[in-house]
Parts: structure tokens; sequence; C-alpha cells
């Protein structure tokens, strides 16, 4: 019974697609390194200093992702996206967090779906890549709540719309 509701939440795609779904995942990955970098440069506040370093490392680290999820889309075939996702910003340290927050939330949410349709695709090389960068994003996901003063929050459903 257990798989045939995984199988319902898991959305069949082809190569193709899976190629435009990883570009918009890349897309975020930029986006990730965009934030991360203004982020950890212009937080205030001495409550801050500490997740301001982490975010740096966290620009890294999304750079990691960006560079494995590019190999990845040429290896289909494709040709990685140039363009990031919308970069939110804010005068309030709290907000840019909370931003954060919810983009890790989404990130987590995609990933854990293409490693799904990457197994469903026989690309099981690849959902390993995406299982490797799903705990990093995890990590990012613990130190942003953490800083925030709130508990990490549950990830339900599909990222696919």
């Amino acid at each position: 019974m257990k798989a045939v509701a995984e199988a319902k939440d898991s959305k069949s795609v082809s190569r193709e697609e899976l190629v435009g779904l990883l570009n918009e995942d890349l897309s975020r990955e930029y986006q990730a390194i965009i934030s991360y970098v203004v982020y950890s440069q212009v937080l205030k506040g001495a409550e801050y200093m500490n997740i301001a370093g982490e975010l740096e490392k966290h620009a890294a680290e999304e750079l990691s992702h960006a560079l494995i999820i590019s190999n990845q889309i040429d290896y289909l075939g494709g040709m990685p996206a140039v363009a990031p996702k919308n970069v939110r910003t804010s005068e309030k340290a709290k907000e840019m967090l909370k931003f954060d927050l919810e983009n890790e939330t989404e990130t987590i949410r995609n990933y854990r779906e293409r490693v799904k349709q990457c197994e469903e695709l026989g690309e099981y090389a690849m959902a390993e890549h995406i299982r490797e960068i799903l705990k990093d994003e995890q990590d990012h996901l613990i130190a942003l709540a953490t800083a925030l003063g709130e508990d990490a929050p549950a990830i339900k459903g599909s990222g696919t719309k």
C-alpha cells in the first residue's frame, strides 16, 4: 500500500521533462548562491553574526550543488540554465532569514521529488547525487530555523505543481 501511495505522489517524467525540472532547480541554486552571498554580508546585529558566517559557507555549498546539477543536465543532453530565480531582499535580518528558510523548504521538496523521478527513469547515480545535495539542504534548513529560534519546518508534498 505504501508503494502505491508513493507512486501517486511522484509524477513520471521523460528525460526531456527532467532536464526542464533540473534547470528550474539550477535556477534555484543560483538564487541561493546570490542570496547567501548578499545576506551574509548585510545581516546586522550581534544575534546574527554566527549565522552570517554560516551563510558564507552555504554559498560555497550551493555553488557545488549548481555544478553537480549542471553536470547532470549536460549528461541528459540538455543545456544548463543561466538565470537565477528572483532573490528577495529586506532591510530586516529576520525577514531575509525567513526568505532563505522558505527557499530551502521548497528546494528540499523539489529535490525529494527529483530523486523519485530519477529512479523511475533508471537514473540511480543521478538520484544519489541529488540525495547528497539533499543532506546539505537539510543542514541549511536546520541552521536557518535555529537562527530564527524556530523548529525546522516539516516538509510535506512534492515540489511539482
